[in-house]
């Protein structure tokens, strides 16, 4: 059973007040839990300290697989499996195998980083989202701060640190 985690919202209405708020929040030693906004925002991740994705790398190496998986499958039922002598041609030929390699590759990559992504995002078919404000997907910004685990301030200490950071409202969120 998972533990009850209760959630402190800053609802933000421009996204250039809640960049520089962001500053101002991390600045005090407050750690956010995450930001969602109905847009993409440039310059939130680095606001939130966000390292670079490791998700290339992932791409890269399942690319590398589909490649190799298709060489060797050809290879494999050319040379060694069924090798047909057609004209005195090579059981093998490199240059027919491009294509393939291609689409091999592409496949493999594609369906390995939809697979990553939806692991590392932890999107379950049979999961259930947290929603902390339906607003956030139409037209407002919101700020979440975990009062569990990584603050040791009390609520009315946070509530002041987001409205004087310029949120305009300030809503706490319970979740089982």
């Amino acid at each position: 059973m998972e533990k009850e985690k209760s959630f402190l919202l800053g609802v933000f209405e421009d996204e250039d007040v809640l960049l520089h708020s962001i500053k101002d929040v991390r600045s005090t030693g407050v750690k956010i839990h995450e930001v969602f906004s109905p847009f993409p925002v440039h310059g939130l991740d680095e606001a939130l300290g966000y390292k670079r994705s490791r998700l290339p790398i992932a791409a890269f190496l399942f690319g590398m697989m589909g490649t190799s998986l298709a060489l060797f499958m050809m290879y494999w039922m050319n040379g060694y499996d069924w090798p047909m002598i057609i004209g005195g041609k090579p059981y093998s030929p490199l240059p027919t195998f491009i294509p393939i390699t291609f689409e091999a590759t592409v496949l493999i990559s594609s369906f390995g980083m939809v697979t990553t992504f939806l692991l590392v995002c932890n999107l379950k078919p049979y999961g259930k989202p947290r929603i902390f404000d339906i607003r956030s997907t139409d037209d407002k910004h919101v700020m979440t701060v975990d009062l569990v685990v990584n603050n040791k301030r009390s609520v009315e200490e946070l509530s002041k640190i987001l409205k004087d950071s310029g949120a305009s409202e300030i809503i706490r969120k319970d979740f089982n």
